[in-house]
C-alpha cells in the first residue's frame, strides 16, 4: 500500500497531475474517522489518490468517485485494485453531470474536479446528501492566488480564480448552508446543512 501510494505521488509528479496536498487529505481522514463517516461521494478521480487515502482513513467507509477521463479512470481502477480497495472503492467513467445516482446517499461529499464546474456539482449532489453529512471542496485558495489576484499573468489563470471566486460567493449567499473556510493545504471549504449544524 505505502509503495503503491509512493509511485503514484512521483506518477502524478512526473504526468503533471494534480492530487490532493497532504495536509488537505490528512483533515479529510481526521474528519471521517471523527464523525464515523461510511460514505463517501468524490467528484474528480484523477489517478485515485485521494480516494484510496480516504478509505484508509477507518476499515468500513465505502467511497464512490467518478472521473471522466479515460486515462486517468484507467490509472485509478489500477491503483485501487493494487491496493486491495476494489471492494470498498468503486471508480465510475463518466462525466459527474450526467451520473445518476438515485438510490444512494452519502455522509461526504468531495468535490475536487474542474474549477468551472464547482457550481453545478454542488447543485446537484446537495441533493444526495445524508442528514449531518457535509461537502468538502478543494483548492479554495488556488495556490494562494486568490489572495493574491495582482500577481496573476495568464487569463486561463485569471478565468480559474474567478470562478472559484464565484464559488464562494455562491457558498457564501446560500440559504440552506453554512461554510466554514480553512487555509489548510490549497484550502478547502466544509459545508453542511444549518438544521444540522453542530
Amino acid at each position: 500500500m505505502k509503495e503503491t501510494i509512493f509511485q503514484m505521488e512521483r506518477y502524478a509528479e512526473a504526468n503533471n497531475i494534480p492530487i490532493i496536498e497532504i495536509d488537505s487529505i490528512k483533515f479529510i481522514m481526521k474528519y471521517i474517522k471523527l464523525n464515523d463517516v461510511k460514505s463517501v461521494l468524490e467528484i474528480g478521480t484523477a489517478i485515485g489518490y485521494s480516494a484510496i487515502l480516504m478509505a484508509n482513513a477507518t476499515p468500513d467507509v465505502e467511497i464512490t468517485t467518478i472521473e471522466k477521463d479515460e486515462k486517468r479512470y484507467k490509472e485509478a481502477v489500477k491503483n485501487v485494485n493494487s491496493c486491495e480497495l476494489d471492494k470498498r472503492i468503486e471508480v465510475v467513467y463518466n462525466d459527474a453531470l450526467k451520473v445518476n445516482l438515485a438510490g444512494h446517499s452519502y455522509d461526504l461529499i468531495f468535490i475536487d474536479a474542474a474549477k468551472g464546474g464547482y457550481i453545478k456539482y454542488f447543485e446537484k449532489f446537495c441533493n444526495y446528501l445524508n442528514p449531518g453529512g457535509v461537502i468538502i471542496t478543494d483548492n479554495i485558495n488556488f495556490h494562494g492566488l486568490v489572495k493574491n489576484k495582482s500577481s496573476i499573468k495568464s487569463k486561463n489563470i485569471q478565468g480559474i480564480v474567478d470562478k472559484i471566486e464565484k464559488y464562494k460567493a455562491f457558498l457564501d449567499s446560500n440559504p440552506d448552508y453554512i461554510t466554514k473556510y480553512y487555509d489548510i493545504g490549497d484550502g478547502l471549504s466544509v459545508s453542511f446543512k444549518k438544521n444540522d449544524e453542530k
